[in-house]
């Protein structure tokens, strides 16, 4: 599965994207978000706290939505606008 990082996400994990293989028990795109910030630092500083906004193959997406088939999870912080 190919994880993509944007904007502040992507500057401090120090990645675009990568590619992992999903543990068989993850399930929805928080359960991933909360795996790869256990992973430890830079992820769980980019991926704790702060309010993340998720896509589940170029689709908006939300904690529970379900990411057993796809094959992109992305991974961003809220856009402003002005």
């Amino acid at each position: 599965m190919k994880v993509v990082y944007f904007a502040r996400l992507r500057e401090s994990v120090g990645l675009s994207e990568e590619i992992i293989e999903k543990p068989v028990d993850v399930n929805t795109a928080g359960e991933l978000k909360d795996w790869l910030a256990a992973r430890g630092e830079p992820f769980q500083s980019a991926l704790s706290g702060a309010r993340v906004l998720m896509a589940v193959d170029q689709e908006h997406a939300q904690a529970d939505s379900d990411i057993s088939t796809c094959s992109e999870v992305a991974f961003f912080p809220p856009v402003t606008g002005g």
